[in-house]
């Protein structure tokens, strides 16, 4: 079912005008929600003692608003009153008005996804996602966190994508030139291949021919279309166009054929490898029950969390930023949260290096990632498994290995590895690999078989994997790579599997048996802090991220 939309270029303080507009034009039109996709308040700096009124009226509810609107991150700060506001409520400023937020996925109650990136691009936010939400600022790595959305409806920049006017026969005149234009927007979209995109150009109107994206191997005759649109600002000197209506079915298959007046995409995807692409066949295969539909008597499961509502996505609002240590091209590092070891588990690490590495696509299992995205993004995880490894090496020498694990299940959220040093004389004795055959043969699971299955995409099934890494190789070579053994346990729906399987073995086997639950090893945000900063130092001379 269509919805009807309204979307408003900048505003700048002139809010009560406009929303009195928005209004009467809601009254004859139902519009189902507004965006406005440029500066809402005044510039703080500049603004006037009537603009200072008009924001406490708003904050206390003084100015009706009839309808939902969602306002992003212009290119200036927030005033100091709708940033406390925003602190203690949640993202709301008032009744039905709400803050998309600096990088936010949202999904309306008309089912429409919608993605925002706000603020200008700052090159000095580097290395993980930009802490802060209100500043009028983003970092590339914010940007390249988005792409864990997969898909957008309607996507929001305060900047332009890079390249958008190649291709295009349609004028843009301003005297101020050309809005800025950033690649990692470029990049982005064509990530999401969104059916709208809007920024702001603050004294024109600009719309481009709409363009297609190429099609992928999973979706070998769909076109996805894509129409730019650039608002003027309310009130500006050029009487150029700035509030623009239109109807959107989040349900509507793209078009199959390129309609008339429609372009090639004019983006380019900057750097050695094309984006992760999205990922349809994996929300297909959230819906799917795997053949349990038959039992009766059993509660109906809630739907799977959307990429805004996931623990592991970098597009969630809420996520715990604080802990990530890395951002590569496909997948990024995170400090476990309730971590199984502990700063003093590994004395001479100093930190407790319980480490999840996370494919950037929202996907329940590797094998279920488009094919060109699946493989770039297994071909990084194992180079970050590599990159830890020289790190511990170069902190403890041969002392230490590794064990790294993970539940691959269709019916699962967000596949990720969870890496954990151990004692590399446990596994020279074969005592890690006889931990997990035996607490196997424990829980009457199937045999644990010595087996390399690759990204697992040729697997039958479901499936737990543990790769071992010993830090000498076969011949004990101290300067090599060391030696990997890959144990793979099917999961089929004949036996109820643990999912902290792979904890628990090594919870037992490290004498931690008390922090099998991480739930039970919470620590403060400090706490959580300091180990991430302290991995980060040790981690940096490994971590290409930061070359790239």
């Amino acid at each position: 079912m269509s919805s009807k939309i309204l979307v408003v270029g900048g505003v700048n303080g002139q809010f009560p005008a406009v929303f009195s507009k928005i209004s009467t034009l809601h009254a004859k039109n139902a519009f189902s929600f507004t965006l406005v996709v440029g500066d809402l308040f005044a510039d703080p700096l500049t603004s006037t003692p009537e603009d200072q009124a008009n924001v406490k009226s708003l904050v206390d509810e003084k100015i009706s608003i009839p309808l939902p609107i969602y306002f992003a991150l212009g290119s200036h700060a927030l005033p100091e009153a709708i940033i406390q506001k925003l602190e203690s409520s949640a993202g709301e400023v008032c009744s039905n008005l709400y803050f998309l937020g600096k990088r936010t996925t949202i999904k309306t109650s008309e089912g429409i996804r919608i993605v925002a990136l706000g603020g200008r691009l700052d090159p000095n936010v580097i290395a993980g996602v930009s802490k802060e939400k209100h500043p009028p600022l983003y970092g590339e790595d914010d940007a390249r966190a988005l792409r864990g959305a997969n898909t957008a409806d309607i996507f929001v920049t305060n900047q332009w994508p890079a390249g958008v006017r190649s291709g295009s026969k349609v004028d843009f005149t301003s005297d101020e030139g050309e809005p800025e234009h950033q690649q990692c927007i470029a990049d982005l979209c064509m990530v999401l291949k969104p059916r709208y995109h809007f920024s702001t150009s603050p004294n024109a109107f600009y719309e481009r021919e709409p363009f297609f994206h190429t099609p992928t191997e999973a979706s070998p005759d769909v076109y996805p279309i894509t129409r730019f649109i650039s608002l003027a600002s309310f009130g500006n000197s050029k009487k150029q166009k700035w509030i623009y209506a239109f109807s959107l079915d989040p349900n509507a298959a793209p078009p199959v054929a390129v309609p008339s007046g429609t372009t090639a995409s004019p983006l380019s995807f900057a750097g050695k490898k094309r984006p992760a692409l999205p990922n349809q066949e994996s929300s297909y295969r959230f819906s799917m029950d795997n053949g349990h539909h038959r039992r009766p008597h059993k509660r109906q499961r809630a739907p799977p969390p959307t990429p805004a509502e996931c623990f592991f996505c970098l597009s969630n609002p809420n996520l715990a930023t604080h802990l990530i240590t890395s951002i590569g091209n496909d997948s990024y590092l995170t400090t476990a949260k309730g971590p199984l070891s502990t700063s003093s588990t590994f004395p001479s690490l100093g930190f407790p290096s319980h480490i999840l590495i996370i494919p950037l696509t929202h996907a329940p299992t590797l094998a279920s990632i488009e094919e060109e995205s699946r493989n770039n993004t297994f071909r990084e995880m194992n180079r970050y498994r590599s990159a830890l490894h020289r790190m511990i090496k170069k902190l403890v020498g041969t002392d230490l290995g590794s064990v790294t694990w993970e539940v691959s299940r269709a019916g699962g959220v967000h596949t990720h590895w969870q890496f954990l040093p151990v004692s590399a004389n446990l596994i020279r004795h074969g005592l890690v690999e006889a931990a997990f055959k035996v607490e196997a043969e424990n829980q009457k699971y199937p045999a644990v078989e010595k087996k390399d299955i690759g990204d697992g995409s040729q697997e039958p099934n479901d499936f737990f994997r543990v790769l071992i890494w010993n830090p000498l190789s076969s011949n004990g070579d101290q300067a090599a790579d060391g030696k990997t053994t890959s144990l793979t346990l099917p999961i089929d729906a004949s036996f109820r599997f643990d999912l902290q399987f792979g904890r628990r073995v090594l919870a037992k086997l490290l004498g931690l048996e008390k922090r099998i639950d991480w739930h039970d090893c919470g620590q403060t945000q400090d706490e959580e802090v300091a180990d991430a900063e302290a991995f980060k130092a040790a981690f940096k001379e490994y971590d290409f991220s930061l070359e790239e």
